[in-house]
């Protein structure tokens, strides 16, 4: 889960510090010397649990353990609600909306082929017609 862009939601599981195990490593890909030398990248794991978040997104190490607890909590969420998990219905919503508009653009390129296809027999005749 990403937050940028999107709204939180209110309900999610609460995170007990306590449960977690937190490590600092070092980063990989573009960045150079910077990234490379630096333990920005951040490692959550949720004892109880297992799961894992690996958080490398800025290179700041305050920023990404916000964004590694946020991601932490969304996961959290889905594995302990399942089905009845806001983020879950979230993307399931999603998917029928995206879903729904392919249906619908399939449906309107098939129209425009119809249509096209019913002017074409009538230019074909005005060709016979002139000879």
């Amino acid at each position: 889960i990403q937050s940028a862009g999107k709204r939180d939601a209110p309900d999610l599981v609460s995170i007990n510090e306590g449960e977690l195990e937190e490590q600092f490593v070092r980063g990989r890909g573009p960045g150079g010397q910077a990234t490379n030398k630096t333990n920005n990248c951040v490692v959550l794991k949720h004892i109880p649990s297992g799961i894992v978040v690996k958080c490398h997104q800025t290179r700041s190490v305050e920023t990404n353990r916000k964004r590694a607890r946020t991601i932490m909590q969304g996961k959290l969420d889905v594995f302990y609600k399942g089905e009845d998990s806001d983020i879950v219905k979230n993307r399931k919503e999603a998917e029928w909306r995206k879903q729904d508009k392919r249906k619908k653009a399939k449906d309107i390129l098939e129209k425009k082929k119809e249509f096209k296809g019913n002017l074409q027999p009538d230019s074909k005749q005005s060709e016979e017609t002139d000879s």
